[in-house]
C-alpha cells in the first residue's frame, strides 16, 4: 500500500459509505471490508494505520451477532468503534452492554471529556450536539477504559483506553448533525493513528496514469462515453495516459438536456483521443413511437443503445481493453471482490459481449463521487462536466410522462434549462444534489392575456441526499421557484401551470418514471 491506509470493518451500518467518505475528506485513504470477509492474517498483511468499526442493526449480545476475535485489539493498531462498533469493543473486551431504558435517536446534547484525544481539539467544546441512533448502551466499560462522554440518558457516550489506543463513540461522528464530528475523526486519524494525510487527487492521478500505461502498453482502449461525471472523468484520465489509443463512443440518443450533446462534444474537442459522436435521435424515436409505459421506454432505449454501440465498435476493429466508470459505492454495494479483470464473455453493464477485449479496466473503482469530481478538476475537465447533475441513462425520455414526441421533448428541454439556470443564479447548484423538470401528461385550463389556454402542467423536482437511497425535497426559497415558474410560463410555449414536488424518498422515487 503506497498510501497510508485505514481499514473500515462494516457490520451492516447504514452509514458505512459515509464513514469512508469522511476519512477520505481528511486526506487519508481507506477501504470498507465486510467484517466476515477479512481475517486477522490479512489485516496483518495490510498493516493499516488504524481500524474503524461501523455501526450495525443488531445487538452484540444477540444470537449470531456480528463479532470480531479479541486478537484484533492486541495487534497494536488503533481502533475506533462507532455505535454498534463501540458496543462490540466493550462486549469483546469484558465490558457490559444492555438495552436502554430510554433509547436515543437524533440530535442529542453531549458532554465531552477534553482529556480524551478524540475531543482534545481546541475547536471542540466540552458540550455539543451529537447524532444518536441506538437502543443498547454500554453499561460497564472494560478494564483499563475511561468514560469520555455522556448524555442525559446515556452514561457512556464514548470511552477510551489511551495506552492501547482503543477508542469508541456511541454517536455517529460521520453524520453532519454531529457538531465537530469530522474534527473528531480527524483527531483519531492524525493524533492517534499518526496519519499525515497523503491521499490527494494529484497523487492519485499521477499513479493512475502510470498504472494505466503499464497495463495497456500499446493496446487499444474503448470507452462508452455518456457525458456523465464518471465516464467523462475516466475519458480525461485515459486520454492523459494513452492518448490516441483511446476511442470514446458517445451515443447521443436525442434525449439529452438542452445543448448537452454539443457541450459534451466541445469538452473533448481538444483532447488527444478518438471521439466518435453518434447522433441517433431518429433511430431511437422510431423505436419509441406509441410507447408510453416507462419500463418499456427504459428497456427499448437500453437495447437500442447496445445496438448502436455494437455497430460503432465493429468499425474500430480489435479492441484490447474496455474501460468502465465504476466507482467505489458500486463496489461497496455489490459486495463483490476484485473485479478488475473480467473476461470478454461477461456482459457488464449491458454492453455487448461480442467485443474482443482482454480485460475491463476500472481506474475509478476506488473513488467516491466527490473524489471523482476532484480528479476531473485536477485533470482539467470543464466545470460543466465535473459538476453535471446526475442524469438517468434514458435521459429526458423518462421525464416526459406518456408518449414522447418532438414537441414534448423541445418543451421539456427549454423548461428544464430555465429551471437549472435559475438554480445556478441563486447559487444553489452545488448544494442541491439533483434538480430537474418533468413534463406531465396533464393539461389544465389557464388564462394568458385575454385568452383561455389549455396546456401542459410542468413539475419541478429538487432533492438533497447523501446516498440517493433516501432523499429529502430541497427547501428552495419561494422567490427562486417564483422566478423559475414565471419564466417558464412566459418563455416556453404550451405550459401554463408549474408545480413543485415536495415528496420525500421514500415513499416516492427521485425520478417520476
Amino acid at each position: 500500500m503506497t498510501n497510508e491506509y485505514v481499514l473500515i470493518l462494516d457490520f451492516g451500518g447504514q452509514y458505512n459509505q459515509l464513514i469512508a467518505r469522511r476519512v477520505r475528506e481528511c486526506n487519508v485513504y481507506c477501504e470498507v471490508k465486510a467484517y466476515n470477509k477479512i481475517g486477522i492474517d490479512e489485516i496483518k498483511k495490510l498493516s493499516p494505520k488504524g481500524i474503524i468499526f461501523t455501526g450495525g442493526p443488531q445487538s452484540v449480545y444477540g444470537d449470531n451477532a456480528p463479532s470480531v476475535p479479541k486478537e484484533i485489539f492486541e495487534l497494536g493498531i488503533p481502533v475506533l468503534g462507532i455505535c454498534y462498533g463501540s458496543q462490540l469493543m466493550a462486549h469483546v473486551l469484558g465490558g457490559k452492554v444492555e438495552t436502554c431504558t430510554i433509547s436515543e435517536y437524533g440530535k442529542t446534547e453531549t458532554d465531552y471529556d477534553k482529556n480524551c484525544a478524540l475531543f482534545a481539539d481546541a475547536e471542540i467544546p466540552s458540550k455539543a450536539v451529537s447524532w444518536m441512533s441506538h437502543t443498547d448502551f454500554i453499561s460497564k466499560v472494560p478494564d483499563g477504559f475511561k468514560v469520555a462522554a455522556h448524555t442525559a440518558n446515556c452514561p457512556c457516550a464514548a470511552m477510551y483506553n489511551e495506552e492501547k489506543r482503543l477508542y469508541a463513540v456511541q454517536f455517529h461522528p460521520e453524520v453532519n448533525h454531529t457538531q465537530f464530528g469530522v474534527k473528531m475523526l480527524g483527531s483519531f486519524l492524525k493524533d492517534v493513528c499518526g496519519c499525515t494525510g497523503d491521499w490527494t487527487m494529484e497523487n492519485y492521478a499521477e499513479k493512475a496514469i502510470k498504472d494505466i500505461r503499464e497495463k495497456v502498453g500499446d493496446g487499444k482502449v474503448l470507452l462508452a462515453l455518456s457525458g456523465g461525471v464518471d465516464s467523462s472523468v475516466l475519458a480525461a484520465l485515459l486520454s492523459k495516459a494513452v492518448g490516441r489509443q483511446l476511442t470514446c463512443i458517445f451515443v447521443d440518443h436525442g434525449f439529452m438536456r438542452k445543448n448537452e450533446g454539443d457541450e459534451v462534444e466541445a469538452a473533448f474537442k481538444d483532447w488527444d483521443i478518438n471521439f466518435v459522436r453518434v447522433n441517433a435521435k431518429e433511430q431511437f424515436m422510431s423505436k419509441l413511437r406509441g410507447v408510453s409505459d416507462p419500463e418499456t421506454k427504459r428497456k427499448t432505449i437500453g437495447e437500442e443503445f447496445i445496438r448502436v454501440f455494437e455497430a460503432e465498435a465493429k468499425k474500430i476493429g480489435h479492441v484490447d481493453f474496455l474501460a468502465q466508470g465504476t466507482i467505489y459505492p458500486d463496489v461497496i454495494e455489490s459486495g463483490a471482490g476484485d473485479a478488475a479483470v473480467i473476461k470478454s464473455h461477461h456482459n457488464v453493464g449491458g454492453l455487448p459481449d461480442y467485443v474482443d477485449f482482454k480485460e475491463i479496466i476500472e481506474p475509478l473503482r476506488m473513488l467516491f463521487k466527490d473524489e471523482t469530481r476532484k480528479l476531473g478538476q485536477e485533470l482539467g475537465l470543464s466545470e460543466t462536466l465535473v459538476w453535471r447533475q446526475p442524469f438517468p441513462g434514458p435521459g429526458l425520455a423518462i421525464r416526459i410522462i406518456g408518449e414522447i414526441t418532438d414537441d414534448k421533448l423541445e418543451i421539456l428541454q427549454d423548461a428544464d434549462w430555465i429551471f437549472r439556470e435559475e438554480i445556478a443564479k441563486a447559487g444553489l447548484d452545488r448544494s442541491i444534489n439533483q434538480y430537474f423538470a418533468v413534463l406531465t401528461n396533464n393539461r389544465s385550463v389557464g388564462v394568458m392575456g385575454d385568452f383561455r389556454t389549455y396546456d401542459y402542467t410542468l413539475a419541478l423536482r429538487a432533492v438533497e441526499t447523501t446516498d440517493f437511497m433516501t432523499a429529502e425535497f430541497s427547501r428552495i426559497p419561494y422567490e427562486v421557484l417564483e422566478a423559475a415558474s414565471r419564466r417558464i410560463v412566459n418563455e416556453v410555449k404550451n405550459i401554463n401551470r408549474v408545480c413543485y414536488d415536495i415528496t420525500t424518498k421514500p415513499p416516492a422515487t427521485i425520478e417520476w418514471e
